[in-house]
């Protein structure tokens, strides 16, 4: 188990229970990024000339990844960046379905614009408050995460498949940032028309770097307006009007982009259903131990679906206390957010136990 850890040497110096704010940067990735910026002094422009061969390979290699042919991968430097291009795409359309109280970078855009907002609550009955909201008014889009950011509450990817069945009108846009990574997925047969991801969280690329995934259909129902230069170079983006181009209307950063294809080469060589099956045996018992110790909300304990993310009662005072000792979580929402990767253990999650029970509430 502990080889899971080689490559990030912050773990030596933590007890890291914070990738739902920021992932690490992996030792590989680090070397990448030394390697590159160092062709780029010594070469300028010369290593400039390689890009559309660089951004084309990890444009593959991330269709690869998650099942989605690469004429219909976007590379994109965030997930806010992609979205509010989409949105603005979205002039066809007028009912938003949101879910109240999901991460602002999901709602405030739709918000900010014209479009008529109903929601659905984040409980233990998400998925039927959801079904609900389209039985009541139909949306033409529904934009959510996948995972929320604050409890860790993960939607029921099955249920998401049904409801795009029943509604094969309505516009799914997915946030992936707290999910992709994680676990095995199908992007194809998924229920998703888009997703969206910043990839400096689970997948450990660093900043900078981010992916949109769309379905055959998509091209035909919105119209995206952004365009430059760098909407026409590369293999996929070859002339004017490309769909995917219009998602990247400035020139890519091979230092970042490069950054994802190397962070999606250690998941790989780590072997995903390894990381799955680490995630899905420490959330298990994270969750198991935090509902016993009375930690979590009604809405978590209640729920069998789950993420790895989870937020347990505490004041500012135990948040505080965790990180004297050397505990690395985040304040959310009126508690104290932890979350646990594939290279954390069940050492640590004993450890961060035992620290709860000695710090003040």
């Amino acid at each position: 188990m502990h080889n899971l850890r080689k490559g990030f040497p912050v773990l030596d110096r933590y007890t890291y229970l914070n990738t739902a704010a920021s992932g690490l940067l992996p030792e590989k990735v680090w070397e990448y990024r030394q390697d590159h910026d160092l062709d780029f002094l010594i070469s300028a422009s010369i290593l400039k000339e390689k890009q559309g061969e660089v951004l084309t390979e990890i444009r593959e290699k991330t269709g690869r990844f998650f099942n989605c042919a690469p004429n219909r991968v976007a590379m994109v430097p965030n997930f806010s960046h992609g979205y509010n291009i989409l949105l603005e795409s979205l002039n066809k359309y007028k009912k938003a379905l949101l879910l109240k109280g999901d991460y602002p970078s999901v709602n405030w855009p739709v918000e900010s614009r014209d479009f008529e907002v109903d929601y659905a609550e984040i409980d233990e009955n998400v998925e039927e408050n959801i079904a609900e909201a389209f039985w009541k008014n139909q949306p033409d889009f529904f934009s959510f995460s996948i995972v929320q950011y604050i409890n860790g509450i993960k939607l029921d990817l099955n249920f998401l498949k049904s409801l795009k069945q029943d509604y094969p009108n309505t516009i799914f846009i997915a946030d992936g940032t707290q999910y992709c990574g994680t676990e095995f997925f199908d992007f194809e047969a998924s229920g998703f028309d888009v997703l969206i991801s910043s990839a400096y969280k689970w997948m450990n690329a660093g900043y900078g770097c981010g992916f949109m995934l769309f379905k055959e259909d998509m091209e035909g129902k919105v119209s995206p307006k952004a365009l430059g230069f760098g909407s026409l170079q590369g293999k996929y983006k070859a002339h004017q009007g490309n769909f995917i181009g219009k998602f990247e209307p400035g020139h890519l950063d091979t230092l970042n982009f490069g950054s994802l294809g190397a962070a999606i080469s250690i998941i790989e060589e780590t072997d995903l259903s390894i990381i799955q099956k680490q995630i899905e045996n420490i959330k298990t018992k994270a969750k198991s131990a935090f509902t016993e110790m009375g930690l979590l909300e009604p809405a978590v304990e209640k729920r069998k679906i789950h993420s790895t993310i989870f937020n347990i009662k505490g004041s500012e005072k135990r948040a505080n206390y965790l990180r004297s000792k050397n505990i690395i979580t985040s304040r959310r929402g009126e508690g104290i957010r932890v979350s646990f990767h594939y290279f954390n253990t069940e050492e640590e999650l004993e450890l961060l136990l035992k620290t709860l029970k000695q710090s003040p509430e």
